[in-house]
């Protein structure tokens, strides 16, 4: 059976960094996603459960600040960035 091809849209960052990934791993792109798609059959569906990427720790420690009562809370972006603070 021959292969076809498959075009996606995808940022010039998000290649970069992927291909990097795989070039450690000691595969291309198109290996990768050949990986990537025999899992999907196999597996009947998405080969993992999708996730947001995680908040980096300044973030996390706002959260955190929030929940106990502390820092502020803003009804709507325009009165955030009215109180900023440089």
């Amino acid at each position: 059976m021959p292969n076809v091809a498959i075009q996606a849209r995808i940022s010039q960052e998000l290649k970069q960094e992927a291909e990097a990934i795989f070039a450690d791993m000691g595969m291309t792109t198109a290996e990768a996603i050949r990986i990537f798609l025999k899992q999907v059959v196999n597996s009947g569906g998405l080969p993992f459960q999708p996730t947001v990427k995680s908040p980096n720790a300044k973030t996390l420690a706002a959260m955190v600040e929030l929940e106990v009562g502390g820092g502020q809370a803003f009804q709507s972006t325009d009165e955030l960035f009215a109180n900023w603070e440089n």
